[in-house]
């Protein structure tokens, strides 16, 4: 056994014996097994390419009864970057999903380190819709949507692998299909003025007055028109978003939120609530060979989980392993798109 990998018995959520799929914390528990899961086969290949035959993934999931389908690869580099995971024992009394289609986070390992790398800086610039990864990722969310139904496919992923989830669920739901969503850590693309400044309350108004000003003359510059809003065509699907409030890629889910509750605006307030700088200034000045997509982080719906367990240590507040405990400190809150 290498070193640094322990056992699922060791580390994992062994305190769940039977799940209950009505209750949420046990579906949080399994689904990060299932997330870890991707993360030990993709380790468990790279040891395969250097000569090695451990193999530690199975264990994430068969102790709660899924199997694996298929594995999604990355056409570049080759490394398995998502699963799908079908459940043996669904029963009338306590069903499960069909199928949950799962992404790993960021690997950092010799033979990921430069795709993951890449694609958590395509995430920054928007353009994580054009990747590889993602046009795959599609193709295995359709196809398996198409064979199973919707509301047997579920979707989870961690980090990075939230993000490729988030993608994929908001294009099912601009077709109509809302699929099940688990997103953990998912980071929010977007500058972090409250962690940046946490300590200065009167420079973070500024900065966020001067930032709402630009965007307004903009947006009223371009003539940028909200008929091109597509918040009400996905605002039917709400995923669960996994955040920690003392994370950094994760918490300005937090105070997005909280300011769209607070203003579910008309006019160009709701416009640049809904949209980037980037896209409005994009739009206007067409630029060619750019495909303009709707910032990532941007949702119209959501149920927000925040994790309010104070700090273990020094163990990052990022951890995929937090969510997979049974006693953590949760609050949730519903945002429906009005």
């Amino acid at each position: 056994m290498s070193r640094g990998r322990e056992p699922f018995s060791r580390v994992g959520p062994k305190h769940l014996t039977t799940v209950d799929w009505n209750d949420y914390n046990h579906r949080r528990s399994v689904l990060t097994s299932l997330i870890k899961g991707v993360s030990e086969r993709e380790r468990d290949r790279q040891v395969e390419l250097r000569g090695g035959s451990e193999t530690l993934a199975p264990q994430w999931w068969d102790f709660f009864n899924f199997k694996l389908v298929n594995e999604l690869v990355d056409e570049d580099d080759e490394s398995i970057f998502g699963a799908i995971f079908e459940y043996v024992l669904p029963s009338a009394t306590n069903p499960g999903p069909g199928y949950v289609i799962a992404f790993r986070g960021t690997l950092l390992k010799r033979e990921t380190l430069t795709r993951d790398l890449e694609s958590n800086f395509a995430i920054i610039l928007n353009t994580l819709h054009q990747s590889s990864r993602v046009q795959t990722a599609m193709k295995y969310v359709e196809d398996r949507v198409s064979k199973a139904g919707s509301s047997k496919v579920w979707l989870t992923g961690y980090s990075l692998g939230a993000a490729i989830a988030m993608l994929a669920g908001k294009n099912m739901a601009k077709r109509g299909k809302f699929l099940e969503s688990f997103l953990f850590n998912p980071p929010y693309a977007s500058f972090p003025i409250e962690t940046i400044f946490k300590d200065n309350k009167n420079v973070i108004r500024g900065l966020q007055l001067t930032t709402h000003v630009i965007k307004v003359c903009a947006a009223l510059a371009s003539g940028y028109s909200c008929d091109e809003d597509s918040f009400a065509a996905i605002s039917g699907w709400k995923p669960c978003l996994f955040v920690n409030n003392r994370d950094f890629i994760c918490n300005g889910y937090i105070e997005h939120f909280k300011k769209r509750r607070k203003s579910d605006d008309v006019g160009v307030w709701g416009l640049i609530s809904h949209h980037s700088l980037r896209n409005i200034v994009m739009k206007k000045l067409k630029i060619r060979d750019v495909e303009i997509s709707e910032p990532l982080h941007l949702l119209p719906s959501a149920i927000l989980i925040e994790n309010l367990s104070p700090p273990e240590g020094s163990i990052s507040p990022h951890k995929l392993r937090h969510w997979w405990k049974p006693d953590l400190n949760l609050r949730c809150t519903v945002y429906n798109y009005e």
